[in-house]
């Protein structure tokens, strides 16, 4: 069980690396045929759950071959995870995962860095063998103030 978490919280932590260094390749090759990645928040305004993001692995590839036609803020982020559980499922031969999220940017001239955003990863990985996929991620955002211009999933 403990090489099965360890293998679990490397991926969730992988994902995160991958993601700072725009290695969306890499990204997608930790992801199941059949993922599904959201992007999700609360609005107390509006009394309602609300859908940023939504798409398959399919979709997340189209997003990430279009990212340089969009008119983006290209500072760098970066993402800090912190795992709190991981729930191994052994008969559907899935773990469920909980992780704090905190995103930083910092400025493309490298002077200032600022807390961008924080929420939790709910991950659901496929645990096959030896290996683990990420088969889905719901990255629930407390922050909802981000600004315009940032088209990079978290």
């Amino acid at each position: 069980m403990s090489n099965t978490r360890a293998m679990v919280e490397e991926l969730v932590y992988k994902s995160c690396l991958l993601l700072d260094d725009k290695d969306f390749k890499g990204y997608l090759d930790l992801c199941d045929p059949e993922f599904r990645y959201t992007i999700t928040a609360y609005s107390p305004e509006i009394r309602k759950e609300m859908t940023w993001l939504e798409h398959d692995k399919a979709g997340m590839q189209t997003l990430f071959n279009n990212l340089p036609r969009h008119n983006s803020d290209h500072s760098p982020l970066t993402r800090h995870a912190t795992v709190y559980t991981v729930e191994i499922d052994e008969a559907k031969k899935e773990a469920r995962v909980v992780s704090a999220l905190q995103v930083f940017k910092t400025t493309l001239d490298g002077g200032i860095t600022e807390l961008f955003g924080v929420g939790k990863l709910h991950d659901t990985v496929r645990l096959n063998g030896g290996t683990a996929k990420l088969l889905r991620r719901n990255v629930r955002l407390d922050t909802r103030m981000l600004g315009i211009g940032y088209h990079i999933p978290f």
